[in-house]
């Protein structure tokens, strides 16, 4: 195996990318401290050097730093939250945000935009925040580290994983709140950034280009823009068997089944339903299940048991 000093294979990445140092670590560090990582004078922490390789477009499974007790601390808080969206459990997920704000320096402008991210998720789950209120923390989030943020024009930035999620949460909740037409102009926007930017990073992190089609598909369903919403979420289906990330299978498939319903596809629409169903039974997304099947009992007389 060939070893290359991460500090060069960032410089010689940024370089062939066209990119200037200000561009690659806006808001994640100074151009002095890029300089001197690329310089190979300055080690990066791990969080920090996430960043800036996601930023680059590349996957964090080509490289290896050692982490420190603290960084694997937050680390594993990180993931325990991420797995509490998931399952939707906000009590825990609130406790363990404790844990890691306790852990977390000011300083720390990456760990303190993904616990602002995450209260916004958990506060969407167990009602406790208006749209308005989530909007705000979203908003706060995003400019911690993006200050020149600006939502019609995304493709001005480059953005880590964390970043492109948190731009998500802002379409969803302009999709909550009505506005779908704008919600489905941010997926467009970033699925086109991906597509330009992060095709080597999904690789490494599938969950990412399911949620965008999952997130697109419905924003497009919800517009009464069946036909697209339809084709994104099979383009959503497609990407979680390819990148095996199953979270939003049952999602995206009873978006499908929804708007080929609208579209007078009954029979394809009682299929994705059926499918949807257990899918969701299966891995225990019981309010989902339930919400699949009444809609397939409403719209079809489909009984699923």
């Amino acid at each position: 195996m060939e070893n290359i000093r991460i500090g060069s294979f960032i410089r010689e990445r940024r370089k062939n990318l066209g990119l200037t140092q200000e561009q690659v670590c806006d808001g994640i560090c100074d151009p002095v401290s890029l300089s001197r990582i690329e310089n190979n004078k300055q080690t990066p922490g791990r969080a920090i050097l996430d960043a800036l390789m996601q930023r680059l477009g590349m996957p964090d499974s080509r490289y290896y730093i050692l982490s420190s007790p603290e960084e694997l601390a937050i680390d594993g808080l990180k993931r325990k939250i991420i797995a509490c969206n998931v399952t939707r459990n906000a009590a825990l997920g609130f406790a363990k945000v404790a844990e890691l704000q306790k852990l977390t320096s000011p300083g720390d402008h990456l760990t303190r935009q993904f616990i602002l991210r995450a209260k916004a998720v958990l506060e969407d789950i167990d009602g406790s925040y208006s749209l308005e209120e989530q909007m705000a923390l979203l908003e706060e989030a995003i400019r911690i580290t993006c200050p020149r943020f600006d939502l019609d024009h995304l493709q001005k930035c480059l953005y880590t994983v964390d970043e492109i999620k948190i731009i998500a949460q802002i379409a969803n909740l302009y999709s909550d709140s009505g506005e779908h037409e704008k919600a489905t102009g941010i997926f467009s926007q970033l699925l086109e950034y991906i597509d330009k930017h992060l095709d080597e990073a999904v690789t490494s992190g599938g969950g990412l280009v399911p949620m965008i089609y999952f997130d697109y598909a419905r924003a497009l369903d919800l517009a009464g823009h069946y036909r697209e919403g339809a084709h994104f979420a099979l383009e959503g289906k497609q990407a979680c068997t390819r990148w095996g990330s199953y979270d939003v299978l049952g999602g995206c498939l009873e978006i499908y089944a929804e708007c080929c319903y609208f579209l007078g596809e009954e029979a394809e629409s009682a299929e994705a339903y059926t499918q949807a169903y257990y899918i969701s039974k299966a891995i225990g997304r019981q309010d989902d299940t339930e919400i699949i099947r009444r809609e397939a009992e409403e719209y079809l007389g489909l009984s699923l048991r």
